[in-house]
C-alpha cells in the first residue's frame, strides 16, 4: 500500500510529539483528543497512527499501548513540524545576566556559560573551545617574582592572559626584563603567534641586548601556548541532570552515556554545528558512537571575532522539546560569542 504523508498525517504526528515531549508517556488517540484537541474521531486518529508507524515515524513499545516517537518522526518534527518559540523577556533578562561574567580566561568563561545553560534547560551540556590558529599577540610583561625567578605574560586577543614562572640559572635582572618587555611589545605585538618565526626571535635577541638571555625563555613559552591553542578544549555540565530525565532511570544505561561523555576526547569528536551559523540536531541513531544511539544532541556555534568558531552543545533523550530548547541555545551561543568578541556579533 502506499501511503501519503498527508497534511493530516503531519497534524496528528506533531501532536503526538508535543505531546509525548511533556509526559514522557506513550501517546494513544484518545489522549490526542483530549489533550491536544485534535478534531478527528478516535477511529481515525488510530488509523492515521497505525500507517504513520507502517511508515517509520512512530513506534508502540507495547500491543496495548499508545505509541511514542522514532528517530524518523523526531527528525521530520525538527526538519518541518516544530514551531519556533521566541524567548520570553525574562528568559532573555536571565540569559543576558549570566553573560555578564566577569572572567578574563576563555576557558573560565565557557566553564560558566556551559553550567549556567545546564542550570537553564535541565540538560547536560558540553561545550568546545575554538581550535585558534590565528591567535593575535597584544602585550607583554616580564617582572621579577623573588630573587630567582620572574614571570613572563602574554596577552592575547580572544581574552586569554597566560603566565608562566621561570626560573634561570641566575637570578634575574629588573632592569633587563624591562628592556625585554620593551622590545617584545614592539617587535611583537599585532603578530599572529604561528608567525612568531625564530628569525623574528633572533632580531629580538639582537635588539635586546644584555637582555637577549632571557628570550628563549620567551620563545618556548610562546611555542607551548602554539601547541596549547591548536587543541580544542572540552569541558562538561550539569551530568546530574541526566538522572532526572526516565529515559535514564536504568543506572547502567545512565553510567555508560556519562562514561563516554567523560571523555573529553569524545567530546572534540560529537556533531559540530553548521558553518552557517544555525543550530543542528543530531537524533538518536544518527551519531555516529553507539553510546549515542538513544540520545540526541543539539548545538550550536559561537564566533570570537574573524572566523574563530566554538561549539556549545545540550545532550538528552530523543525526547526533548527541542522548539524551546533550539530558541534558547541559539540566543545563548550568539550572547556568549557577541560577549567573547566585544560587541560584535548581534543577539538574533
Amino acid at each position: 500500500m502506499n501511503m501519503e504523508l498527508t497534511p493530516r498525517k503531519k497534524a496528528v504526528l506533531r501532536a503526538l510529539i508535543e505531546d509525548y515531549i511533556q509526559y514522557a508517556e506513550p501517546v494513544g488517540s484518545k489522549t490526542l483528543v483530549e489533550r491536544r484537541g485534535l478534531e478527528f474521531s478516535s477511529a481515525t486518529l488510530r488509523h492515521e497512527m497505525v500507517e504513520l508507524e507502517e511508515m517509520g515515524f512512530l513506534a508502540q513499545p507495547h500491543i496495548s499501548s499508545g505509541r511514542v516517537p522514532s528517530p524518523r518522526g523526531y527528525r521530520l518534527f525538527v526538519d518541518e513540524l516544530m514551531e519556533y518559540h521566541g524567548l520570553s523577556e525574562i528568559e532573555r533578562e536571565t540569559i543576558d545576566a549570566s553573560m555578564r561574567l566577569k572572567a578574563k580566561e576563555l576557558d573560565r568563561l565557557i566553564v560558566k556559560a556551559g553550567e549556567f545553560l545546564s542550570l537553564l534547560t535541565r540538560y547536560t551540556v558540553y561545550a568546545l573551545t575554538p581550535r585558534i590558529d590565528q591567535v593575535r599577540l597584544l602585550r607583554f610583561d616580564l617582572f621579577t617574582a623573588g630573587d630567582d625567578t620572574f614571570v613572563i605574560v602574554v596577552v592575547t586577543d580572544v581574552h586569554t592572559v597566560k603566565n608562566k614562572v621561570v626560573r634561570p640559572p641566575f637570578p634575574p635582572a629588573e632592569g633587563a626584563l624591562r628592556r625585554l618587555t620593551a622590545v617584545l611589545n614592539d617587535r611583537l605585538t599585532g603578530l599572529v603567534l604561528r608567525d612568531v618565526t625564530q628569525e623574528r626571535m633572533r632580531s629580538v635577541t639582537r635588539q635586546a641586548g644584555e637582555a637577549g638571555v632571557y628570550v628563549p625563555y620567551v620563545a618556548g613559552f610562546l611555542a607551548e601556548l602554539l601547541e596549547e591553542f591548536d587543541e580544542r578544549e572540552a569541558f562538561l555540565a550539569g551530568q546530574s541532570h541526566m538522572l532526572g530525565h526516565p529515559e535514564y532511570h536504568d543506572i547502567l544505561k545512565a553510567r555508560r552515556l556519562l562514561e563516554y561523555l567523560s571523555d573529553g576526547r569524545e567530546l572534540t569528536r560529537l556533531a559540530l554545528a553548521d558553518s552557517d551559523g544555525s543550530v543542528r540536531f543530531v537524533i538518536g541513531p544518527e551519531n555516529e558512537a553507539e553510546e549515542l544511539r538513544d540520545t540526541s544532541v543539539v548545538t550550536a556555534s559561537y564566533r570570537i571575532g574573524g572566523n574563530l568558531r566554538g561549539f556549545i552543545g545540550v545532550v538528552g533523550p530523543t525526547r526533548m522539546d527541542y522548539a524551546r530548547l533550539s530558541s534558547r541555545l541559539a540566543y545563548f551561543a550568539s550572547r556568549l560569542g557577541r560577549l567573547l568578541s566585544g560587541g560584535e556579533e548581534e543577539a538574533p
